[in-house]
């Protein structure tokens, strides 16, 4: 295997663990409206994150640090063509962590209100754009002979696109609830169990209708089994939530989002962004990729660095892996 295959499937692994882990966080922040009936409830969702939302967008600065070193022309196509979504998905972040920070700073109603609105409006709407980003890149944009983006912002906005917009909003907020149904106790807990179920049926009907799409599309043999795996999982991790065993639904919904992001990965190598204008011109690992030179150094680099900070993470959430619950709040100080 060529060192620009390594990288192409490390990078495919970088946002899979993006999306396994902010696919949680993006869905408890859509919970503190759908979910919590009080300031106590949400105050319990934040917390349920607190900890670790801001070590889980480590995985997407990794993920377009990787990109841009290895493959420079992707990350110049991809940033240039999708200039728009990409900046709000960029502020999304930025209000979101301003808004974890400073939503408790002042004791006033609108204050914290407004924090709030702004919290989950920021997991809403980068939840839907990923889908939408992801699909225009497995489904092809148009990409003209000098490998440069030459549609508009409409373009984007296409049926398949949109609807895997749809299937990251929901799958992310099904994550969510089964999380907060594994890190509560009391009533929000029972709550949270209700509502997964509720989710996950639109989740497995949107799910599907796009892995089917994309199979159909561009897939093959090796995506076709990540398709069965994510179906298979998702039904699964609907049959733990039902038994009550929130660990095994949390870990199976987890399995379902790397499944199907592998699918996308699968179906789309070995190109990096398809030209809909003309095959030739499509970004490939070949001609989108850094010199073997600069792939090499990255590679011992992260063969270093990567075990550190997957122990350092894993530490984390060993620490934080208790059960939270409103009794367990203490009182706000300003």
């Amino acid at each position: 295997m060529e060192l620009h295959d390594v990288w192409f499937v490390l990078i495919a692994v970088l946002w899979t663990g993006y999306f396994f882990l902010e696919g949680f966080d993006f869905g408890v922040g859509i919970l503190t409206k759908l979910l919590a009936r009080n300031r106590p409830e949400k105050r319990v969702l934040i917390n349920t994150i607190g900890p670790v939302w801001d070590g889980n967008e480590v995985w997407l600065l990794t993920a377009g640090g990787a990109t841009f070193a290895a493959f420079p022309e992707w990350y110049a196509t991809l940033f240039s063509g999708f200039y728009l979504p990409l900046l709000v998905i960029l502020v999304c972040l930025i209000v979101r962590g301003v808004a974890f920070e400073y939503r408790a700073k002042r004791p006033e109603e609108n204050w914290q209100r407004n924090w709030e609105n702004a919290l989950f409006w920021s997991s809403l709407i980068p939840a839907f754009l990923w889908g939408v980003a992801f699909g225009n890149i497995v489904h092809g944009v148009k990409i003209d002979r000098n490998l440069e983006y030459v549609g508009g912002v409409a373009d984007l906005l296409n049926p398949y696109a949109l609807l895997g917009g749809v299937v990251t909003l929901t799958l992310f907020t099904f994550h969510g609830t089964v999380f907060t149904a594994l890190k509560t106790v009391g009533d929000i807990r029972e709550r949270a169990r209700k509502l997964a179920l509720r989710v996950g049926l639109v989740t497995a009907v949107a799910a599907l209708a796009f892995l089917l799409w994309t199979q159909a599309h561009s897939g093959n043999g090796r995506s076709l089994v990540a398709l069965v795996v994510a179906v298979v999982t998702l039904v699964s991790a609907l049959a733990a939530n039902q038994a009550r065993r929130e660990g095994w639904a949390f870990a199976l919904s987890g399995v379902t989002i790397v499944a199907a992001v592998a699918m996308l990965f699968l179906s789309l190598f070995p190109n990096v962004m398809p030209s809909t204008l003309n095959g030739d011109w499509s970004l490939t690992v070949t001609n989108a990729s850094s010199s073997p030179y600069t792939l090499k150094i990255m590679t011992w680099c992260a063969g270093i660095a990567t075990p550190i900070i997957l122990l350092y993470q894993g530490w984390t959430y060993w620490v934080f892996r208790k059960r939270i619950g409103t009794q367990h709040l203490a009182e706000p100080a300003h």
